[in-house]
């Protein structure tokens, strides 16, 4: 690993400091790009306007028009935590802003398949519906699209993803990745979008006399779901991102949120009046996750829509069992594929595989993503892992899902794979660092082929070494729980990176813990203090440049500041 101190450009640090911002703050924000305290601003004020989000204006007449009428509505979403969360940001928003009929549907991960399919499409019409939204899913849905079309329904997509080569033939599309659209935030999640296209709408209502400033109804209670399904979507904490995570969370701090979400806090053991964005995606999102995994991704979005508190805990307390259910098969998932992955390296006849398929005859479909990205996160290789597709009549099929590493786009590297392998990929979408695809079993081992090809053309020796990005050594008098804490209140996360520091220190003493996580006695610049370093068994040297994150740690009412080891460099 080799381990590289961010640039940390010193007019942008005198700026913050001059402005009042906390020194080792302005340190850590000015290794992230931003240039002056305005740029912190969270305030709502300061989101980018909705009107320059592509669509978003046609979208709000569309829905005026539907509420006036009293049409039935139906949102169709995806079944992860941006999708739960953008459907039940939909569902609340569209109630509020006064629609009578909504009702929503959710793909089931096996039988159905992502996205916007026909049969879908016919499901909804079947069920009454005079128009179909789309949440965190439809730009890549042409058929699926067409069908409803065909069936009369009008159709609202809101997406994040990229497009592919032909768009839907929807009534109003609104995704800022789509060709027409300039929207500064092209890295706004699923159910960003739908919150932007009910800010439109609300100001539509307005413009039409539904109701005033004074009396209109507040969307801000929906912006813990926003926070909540941004980062558990791990897309880029761009500022105007950072605003919305930044207010959700100031939301659930004073106790302001759905009782959904107060019940996953609760059974996640987590503490929502100091709620972070690690919550958000190592607590709630899994948990949310675990039911499109294994389960009925309505059992998330009734979690997330219901009022009612103890219904509220009954279903968070479900979807935790299922997600010890999901970590239960992950761990033999990832053992199995693990080997499998080193297998490959073992048996490179010339190099090292610049990228990893897998299959396993007995993986579960359900998840593959998060193997593939234990196995990224161990062999710095873009990865897929593979599963035999549970739906019916499919099981000839392969449903497989891919994690990436930085410089290696695994979207457009797919799209040139179909390319050249014509019929190797049934399906394929994605983004650069996540995607998903089908192929038929007999093709698998030409899809491997052709992704490492794809790989070793793209990546060069540089990028195949695991880089890891630090803000440099951590003067001793930071080395304060209060300020562990100030750290963790701020907004963290995909393209602002928490803070990491990385220097040489000497360790005192090492054991294991639980057979599989590493315990130090360390001295940081002559002062000692302890650290962790999970899943890690080897010993370390005297003597180590770590790279560390800080937490504090509790003990016998005590809290004390630990290092959180995140790698080594050699």
């Amino acid at each position: 690993m080799k381990i590289v101190a961010r640039d940390i450009p010193p007019r942008s640090v005198w700026a913050l400091e001059q402005a009042g911002v906390h020194p080792l703050l302005a340190r850590l924000f000015a290794a992230r790009g931003v240039l002056g305290k305005e740029e912190l601003d969270d305030g709502l004020a300061r989101l980018l306007p909705p009107d320059t989000l592509f669509g978003t204006r046609a979208a709000a007449v569309l829905l005026a028009d539907a509420i006036r009428d009293g049409k039935r509505l139906c949102v169709v979403a995806d079944y992860d935590c941006d999708g739960a969360t953008a459907c039940a940001v939909a569902v609340r928003g569209l109630k509020l802003l006064g629609a009578k009929h909504v009702t929503y549907l959710v793909p089931d991960r096996v039988v159905d398949g992502y996205g916007l399919t026909p049969p879908i499409s016919e499901r909804v019409a079947d069920a009454g519906a005079d128009m179909l939204i789309t949440v965190d899913n439809g730009i890549a849905s042409v058929e699926g699209v067409a069908a409803a079309k065909a069936r009369g329904l009008q159709v609202l997509v809101t997406d994040h993803h990229l497009p592919g080569p032909t768009l839907p033939e929807a009534d109003v599309m609104v995704n800022p990745n789509q060709p027409a659209c300039n929207f500064e935030s092209k890295s706004i999640a699923g159910v960003g979008v739908i919150f932007y296209v009910l800010l439109a709408l609300r100001s539509e209502l307005r413009a039409r006399a539904v109701f005033d400033v004074a009396s209109q109804p507040k969307l801000d209670a929906l912006l813990p779901l926003v926070a909540l399904g941004t980062v558990a979507d791990v897309v880029k904490l761009d500022a105007n991102n950072r605003r919305l995570v930044a207010q959700g969370l100031r939301r659930i701090r004073a106790g302001s949120m759905p009782a959904g979400v107060a019940a996953l806090f609760r059974a996640a053991g987590r503490n929502a009046p100091t709620a972070t964005t690690f919550d958000f995606g190592f607590a709630l999102g899994p948990r949310i996750n675990a039911a499109g995994r294994l389960a009925d991704m309505t059992l998330g979005i009734e979690c997330l829509l219901t009022d009612d508190p103890g219904r509220a805990d009954e279903l968070a307390r479900l979807l935790d069992g299922i997600n010890r259910q999901r970590r239960d098969i992950e761990g033999g998932m990832r053992e199995r594929a693990l080997l499998l992955a080193e297998s490959l390296f073992v048996t490179a006849e010339d190099a090292t595989p610049a990228a990893i398929s897998v299959f396993g005859p007995d993986f579960h479909e359900g998840v593959v993503g998060i193997v593939a990205s234990r196995i990224k996160d161990r062999f710095h290789r873009p990865t897929f892992v593979f599963a035999a597709s549970g739906a019916p009549g499919k099981s000839h099929e392969l449903k497989g899902s891919g994690r990436s590493i930085p410089g290696f786009h695994l979207r457009d590297a797919l799209d040139l794979v179909a390319k050249r392998h014509p019929g190797v990929l049934l399906r394929f979408g994605g983004h650069a660092m996540a995607a998903g695809c089908t192929v038929a079993r007999e093709k698998f081992e030409v899809f491997e082929r052709a992704l490492a090809e794809v790989a070793r053309e793209w990546l060069d020796a540089a990028t195949l070494t695991r880089r890891l990005d630090t803000d440099g050594p951590l003067s001793p008098e930071y080395l304060r729980v209060d300020l562990v804490d100030t750290l963790h209140r701020e907004v963290w996360g995909q393209g602002f990176a928490p803070p990491t520091f990385s220097e040489e220190v000497e360790v005192i003493s090492q054991r294991l813990i639980g057979e599989k996580h590493l315990a130090l006695k360390l001295k940081h610049q002559g002062k000692p203090v302890d650290g962790i370093w999970f899943s890690h068994t080897e010993p370390l040297p005297p003597r180590a440049t770590l790279a560390f994150r800080l937490d504090a740690d509790e003990w016998q009412g005590v809290r004390r500041v630990r290092f959180l080891v995140e790698g080594m460099a050699g």
